[in-house]
């Protein structure tokens, strides 16, 4: 999927591409879970002591981290999946809803600045077929 599209997401996976470069090149390709259902938006990373990649929650505009086990690193995307923001959370916190957010990522602490991921940077999802 290109990042200009809009489209409305179903529950699975793909491959998150980063276009963090300055020259708009990519400098990341990353596992993706993509949680469009009600029941997988609001299970998300709630019990998992890890996640390989990210999880694209989609709606979404704000989260929670109450009950998680670790930190996550949380990107508000808007509807053309550009990033508006970047913020890291503990365990236990409420997240403040983004204006023009349309999806969430989340991923492990740490991880989304080793991908370049910025506010400003543009991605884009490569849906995997079931």
């Amino acid at each position: 999927m290109r990042g200009g599209a809009v489209v409305r997401w179903r529950d699975g996976r793909g491959e998150l591409i980063v276009r963090g470069l300055p020259d708009g090149g990519v400098s990341a390709r990353v596992p993706l879970e993509i949680a469009a259902s009600y029941r997988a938006r609001t299970r998300g990373l709630l019990g998992r002591d890890s996640l390989e990649g990210a999880l694209l929650l989609s709606p979404a505009n704000s989260i929670h981290t109450f009950r998680m086990r670790m930190p996550i690193d949380v990107a508000y995307l808007d509807r053309r999946l550009r990033v508006l923001d970047v913020r890291t959370m503990p365990p236990g916190r409420l997240g403040r809803p983004r204006f023009r957010a349309r999806h969430v990522l989340e991923a492990e602490a740490g991880t989304m600045e080793g991908w370049g991921l910025r506010a400003g940077t543009c991605l884009s999802i490569d849906l995997v077929s079931p």
